[in-house]
């Protein structure tokens, strides 16, 4: 166990203090986590699109309630209201099942995440959080990977190409970025000593680990932005290429709850990130020194969702700047890259937590230096990476010839299409009708060029 749990106040929380909750207090935990999921869901659709409108100079929503606030809930009766068509060839019981499974397993999830200290709930002592064992964070990766399965699921079931593609788009996308998040993880397990989330958060007392494990939190913060399939990452979603994917054959409530499912999931893997490596609902120390009870009684749920907002707003941002990857560029990061300084970033935290064992030393310091390390050596290999690529693009590529297989097909990575005369016409600023006219057109030796 961490050095930082034996400084521990009268309001943290401790596992002893999980499992003497009434039934009615349980019942009213479940039915609050659930409702305020509905509703930040309603919440963070309005709130993408009033972000996304200010970056594109435009208003967004503004007319259903003050500010469009009323938008969401508009939508929802709209698709409320949309009829439900199951395709034909559709398996008609795995179809109906998918959804189901994707939207319960996102709002399983929060069952975990501490959200305050011990607060009274109408005379009774209780954590801001409705349970907590030794591997709750285990429990987190667990019911991800189930969630997998109503991707998966829906696109087989749909008797759709494009839905089966984009089901197993998805399915390989999640598998890949859940090991990299899985193994970020790891990082936090040793250095903290347990697996519970209301221990780690009192790990992190002193120093957060968004700082001390900042190589665990970059990997974590771009694995959970390909594990909720959102931008730069939603290739599962490519409506050039597969319409909108594995939820392309649903309609009316049925998509909608692939709809709440993803927006709770971007919800669950904020929270996540906050509990793991912000301090979870921890005030940091300035303002915890200078006011005492920061953390205590209720404040801690507002600084525990200020920071579930700030990640909010980071996918935002990057759906309204960043462009789609490539999905074979998207595969071979998270592969090639994560997953590899995953490892070597694990050897390195179990290395030093070994030593600091054996010889009782503190060597957050050491650490700090040996992460910034790590990150400098990680930036100059993607740098390198970069340019390489640049150059392979530069050199010349055999000619592409899209009819060589009697059908035409588009270039793959490295192949450049033969550029046509009208093509070229074209960028030159002449427009013509075809390229029998712009060889007609074109001036012998010696002739002067007609103008109109």
């Amino acid at each position: 166990m961490n050095e930082l749990l034996a400084s521990t106040t009268s309001n943290e929380v401790t596992l002893e203090d999980f499992g003497k909750d009434p039934l009615w207090l349980v019942i009213l935990k479940v039915l609050v986590i659930f409702v305020a999921l509905l509703l930040l869901t309603l919440f963070t659709t309005w709130y993408e699109r009033r972000v996304v409108a200010k970056m594109q100079n435009r208003p967004g929503p503004n007319r259903n309630g003050p500010f469009g606030l009323l938008q969401p809930i508009a939508d929802g009766i709209k698709l409320a209201m949309k009829q439900g068509i199951t395709p034909v060839n559709a398996d008609v019981a795995v179809y109906l099942l998918a959804p189901i499974i994707a939207a319960t397993a996102a709002m399983m999830i929060f069952a975990v995440v501490p959200m305050g200290p011990m607060v009274s709930i109408f005379g009774t002592e209780t954590p801001l959080q409705l349970t907590d064992f030794s591997v709750s964070v285990l429990y987190v990766l667990a019911i991800a990977s189930v969630g997998i399965y109503g991707i998966v699921l829906a696109g087989w079931s749909s008797g759709s190409t494009y839905s089966l593609l984009g089901g197993l788009r998805s399915s390989a996308q999640m598998i890949s970025y859940e090991i990299a998040m899985g193994l970020s993880f790891v990082a936090v397990f040793l250095w903290a000593g347990t697996m519970s989330t209301s221990q780690i958060v009192n790990a992190q007392s002193g120093w957060w680990y968004a700082i001390l494990l900042a190589p665990s939190f970059i990997i974590y913060a771009i694995s959970m932005v390909g594990e909720t399939n959102r931008a730069p990452f939603d290739l599962p979603e490519a409506e050039g290429e597969l319409v909108a994917g594995f939820h392309t054959e649903y309609s009316g409530l049925r998509w909608a709850m692939f709809f709440l499912a993803e927006y709770i999931n971007m919800i669950n893997v904020s929270a996540i990130a906050a509990t793991l490596f912000l301090g979870g609902w921890r005030m940091p120390a300035p303002i915890s020194t200078i006011w005492p009870g920061a953390n205590e009684g209720w404040w801690p749920l507002l600084w525990f969702f200020g920071k579930v907002f700030v990640f909010l707003f980071v996918f935002i941002w990057l759906r309204g700047t960043l462009p789609r990857l490539r999905y074979d560029q998207f595969m071979r990061f998270g592969w090639k890259v994560l997953i590899p300084l995953s490892i070597v970033w694990i050897l390195v935290i179990a290395t030093l937590k070994g030593v600091q064992n054996e010889y009782k030393t503190d060597l957050r310091t050491t650490l700090l230096w040996v992460a910034l390390l790590l990150l400098v050596l990680a930036a100059l290999a993607f740098v390198f990476d970069v340019r390489r690529g640049a150059r392979e693009v530069e050199e010349k590529a055999p000619e592409f010839d899209a009819f060589a297989g009697g059908y035409p097909v588009p270039p793959l990575p490295g192949q450049e299409p033969p550029v046509t005369r009208r093509a070229k016409a074209t960028v030159a600023g002449t427009t013509v009708s075809s390229t029998v006219d712009v060889a007609a057109d074109t001036p012998t030796e010696g002739e002067e060029t007609p103008h109109e």
